[in-house]
């Protein structure tokens, strides 16, 4: 199947692509069929924007305690009691906008609940994809899912868009209802098991998985920094549904056509963005930071454009890169963790991501308003190619300390590991450069991770000498 389409040749994961492909269509259908019912019952856009609200916000205050679950809990019950929830809210949505009962209260409702299962799930999902895959392959799973998220929204907005102005919103509700059943169906024939390695992860059994999933974090200098940058880029550099908006409506002067087409372009950037990042074969922090730099660079240049269609050539490739470096950041978070912490560290990032819309999205616009949307687009470019700029240091750094850690360990209490641990001081002092072992296979203490293999191949060494 090639390089782009590496994961597929996993049976377990092809499954699953498709069933996801399916559900993503439903979802956007009901997304455009929860805006439309709530523009045409209150006339305001403000509206609007607060159902869509309602839908993010409790990824801010659930997604830790979905991370915790997805560390403790077997992910195939919770993801099948997490597609029936969605069904079954779904379906109310569909008997609301039937019978009008409950009206735009319950519909509020509804979409608050919906978001909760969302947060909730999220990190169970990421769990679930990283044991479809084998390690080498799982950025390829994880670009290959960025790909099928941005088809499924074009092609469910692009109906949903068709359905709603034919028959009104009930039919698409019903629609992503049904949608439902091909995610359950696909998690019973998943055969879980058959890839190895990386699909085997540890459980977590501490009392406070939420503290411990915070302690874990403040010992991951590194990851902190990817969050940060992603945090920076996503709030300054992400937000293109307002600057764009506020470039069609002012300096580009195309009206609710222009934003059409810009949106449209900006899709169209997404699909690129995840074939690229899925023809990679490795998707590491050099990759991050070159993206971040590329998308801030183009952001000011998109600020100086003259034209719609001078903007949209830029908007194209600020969509790619935007894509690249979630999937990026999403991977080193699978990888770069241990399998104990893997959940919390997804509910972290999603967290990261609600976060960067929520004080982005408002501060773009307050800045289009006051300075003006070229300005803006340049001014919120040149922060972001600094801050990129700045975590490119500080990651090289980080990087330069873990070549060059002291072997520190905790004291073994097996006589036959104390022994090789006292030897392994002798043969390899403090100060000497040791082995970074993968996040999986070692143990970790103040953000050090050394193999308990190397100890005692060290002592035999030494008893040999």
């Amino acid at each position: 199947m090639g390089a782009t389409f590496a994961a597929l040749r996993h049976r377990n994961y092809r499954i699953w692509a498709l069933a996801g492909f399916v559900s993503v269509i439903g979802t956007w259908m009901q997304v455009l069929g929860v805006n439309w019912y709530v523009l045409k019952a209150t006339g305001s856009a403000t509206s609007m924007g607060f159902a869509v609200l309602l839908q993010a916000a409790p990824t801010l205050l659930l997604s830790v305690w979905g991370g915790v679950l997805a560390d403790r809990l077997p992910a195939r019950p919770l993801l099948i009691t997490a597609q029936l929830a969605h069904a079954t809210l779904a379906a109310g949505l569909a008997a609301v906008a039937l019978t009008g009962v409950g009206g735009l209260p319950l519909i509020f409702a509804i979409s608050l609940a919906t978001g909760a299962v969302s947060a909730i799930e999220g990190p169970v999902m990421g769990r679930w994809v990283s044991s479809l895959v084998d390690r080498e392959t799982l950025g390829n799973a994880l670009a290959l899912g960025s790909l099928t998220n941005s088809a499924g929204r074009i092609l469910g907005m692009s109906l949903g868009a068709v359905v709603v102005a034919a028959v009104g919103p009930a039919l698409l509700f019903g629609i992503n209802a049904a949608s439902f059943a091909a995610v359950v169906v696909a998690l019973f024939a998943v055969r879980p098991g058959v890839v190895p390695g990386f699909a085997v992860a540890a459980v977590d059994r501490t009392r406070d998985g939420v503290r411990a999933g915070f302690a874990y974090l403040r010992g991951q200098p590194v990851l902190l920094l990817a969050l940060a940058l992603s945090f920076v880029l996503g709030s300054l550099g992400r937000n293109y549904q307002v600057t764009m908006a506020a470039m069609s409506d002012g300096p580009l002067d195309s009206g609710a056509s222009g934003y059409g087409f810009l949106s449209t372009v900006f899709a169209v950037g997404t699909v690129v963005g995840a074939l690229v990042a899925a023809r990679r074969r490795s998707l590491g922090y050099r990759t991050l930071v070159v993206a971040g730099l590329l998308a801030s660079g183009l952001q000011i240049v998109a600020g100086l454009a003259p034209g719609t269609w001078s903007f949209a050539a830029v908007i194209l490739p600020i969509a790619a890169a935007a894509v690249v470096i979630d999937t990026t950041v999403g991977t080193r978070a699978q990888l770069d963790t241990d399998a104990a912490m893997r959940g919390r560290v997804l509910a972290a990032l999603a967290v990261t991501g609600s976060v960067s819309a929520a004080v982005g999205a408002p501060l773009l616009g307050w800045l289009a308003e006051h300075a003006g949307p070229r300005q803006t687009l340049v001014l919120a470019g040149s922060a972001a190619a600094i801050a990129t700029a700045a975590a490119a240091v500080a990651l090289d750094r980080q990087r330069g300390r873990t070549e060059t850690l002291a072997l520190v360990t905790p004291r073994p209490r097996h006589p036959v590991r104390r022994a090789a641990f006292r030897a392994a001081r002798i043969v390899r002092p403090a100060g000497a450069v040791c082995a970074i072992a993968p996040a999986d296979a070692g143990v970790t203490r103040s953000g050090v991770t050394v193999r308990l293999r190397e100890l005692t191949t060290a002592g035999q060494a030494a008893r040999r000498g």
